[in-house]
């Protein structure tokens, strides 16, 4: 069983009292409610496939997955950044009625950001490192804790 995202445990209550997951391991910590009483779940697994339109390749416009398509690199300079390093680029600026879709907008570091300003890349004297398309797939998110894997939590240890 492989990873694929860490949510909270608030959310993993929610969707298995909806029963879209199962809970695969609990923390000891019990949850209460007036007329509930539960061991908070640490680990859940999804109980059913995603929805069919995201199977398709129906692939959201969003912050992370354009920084996914991307590979996490600013499309002028090519530097592999964290996200939170990491901005959002119109090619065509929007006050030159650039829209912000898959075609317009690249991943980029904030100095190559703040150079480009309210230009084209030619203008900037800038060149693209790929031009944006609409992904038809995304790499998968590395799902694994970003600490050291001996201070996860002991319930996690095995998935990460």
């Amino acid at each position: 069983m492989a990873p694929h995202k860490v949510i909270s445990w608030q959310r993993a209550v929610v969707l298995s009292l909806l029963g879209k997951v199962e809970v695969v391991v609990e923390y000891d910590e019990v949850v209460r409610s007036p007329s509930l009483a539960l061991r908070a779940p640490a680990v859940v697994r999804m109980l059913h496939r995603a929805p069919a339109a995201l199977r398709r390749g129906a692939i959201r416009f969003g912050r992370v997955n354009v920084f996914r398509r991307d590979g996490f690199r600013c499309q002028y300079c090519g530097v592999v950044l964290r996200a939170r390093d990491l901005t959002f680029d119109h090619v065509i600026p929007r006050a030159r009625g650039g829209r912000t879709d898959w075609e317009n907008i690249v991943t980029c570091c904030r100095p190559c950001n703040d150079d480009k300003r309210d230009r084209t890349p030619e203008e900037a004297g800038m060149k693209l490192v790929r031009r944006p398309v609409k992904p038809t797939w995304l790499p998968p998110i590395d799902a694994r804790v970003a600490c050291a894997r001996d201070s996860a939590p002991a319930e996690w240890r095995a998935f990460v």
